[in-house]
């Protein structure tokens, strides 16, 4: 019997985020931003072809990831954002400690039962922007999120084994 492939493509709401190396995932996340990168293209011509350009690839620029997640009792991404740049004391003393303040990030996917089938490591981030608590309004019925722009140096994909899908017969009886 062929092997069945899977045709539809996975939901994007199925997913958790976790800091490499850790077995628990960052709580609460509930929207991550694309993972995108573009490449300059490099145009030149040959001196003896004034009429065609070629092109080469250049720079990569990966663009930053933002995550959101309502806002709880958990510190982590506050804590992360505080070692790039922090308030040392009352007095108005600024501390900067670029200690440890890059950490590799892994987003996993995962399908309608539960099974993780696609997963991403982010190399070298470290939190640009850090919004601790959003706009406050009496008025509304909102959740409020806490947001953090992670800067990186590339991300891969990892090889994952993804889950059997499941086989059909099309032989009745």
């Amino acid at each position: 019997m062929p092997e069945v492939k899977r045709r539809d493509p996975y939901k994007n709401f199925r997913f958790r985020v976790k800091f490499s190396g850790e077995t628990d995932y960052i709580a609460g996340i509930s929207k991550v931003s694309g993972l995108k990168r573009t490449t300059e293209v490099i145009r030149h011509r040959d001196g003896g072809d004034p009429g065609t350009s070629r092109k080469l690839p250049g720079r990569t620029e990966y663009e930053a990831i933002t995550f959101e997640r309502g806002c709880t009792v958990d510190t982590a991404f506050e804590e992360w954002a505080n070692r790039v740049w922090s308030l040392k004391n009352s007095a108005g003393g600024l501390e900067t400690s670029l200690k440890d303040f890059r950490r590799d990030l892994i987003i996993d996917v995962f399908d309608e039962g539960g099974q993780q089938v696609l997963s991403y490591s982010v190399h070298d981030c470290w939190v640009s922007q850090y919004q601790g608590l959003p706009e406050l309004d009496a008025g509304s019925n909102g959740v409020a999120f806490e947001h953090i722009k992670v800067e990186h140096h590339g991300w891969v994909r990892e090889h994952t084994n993804p889950p059997q899908e499941p086989q059909f017969s099309d032989t009745a009886g």
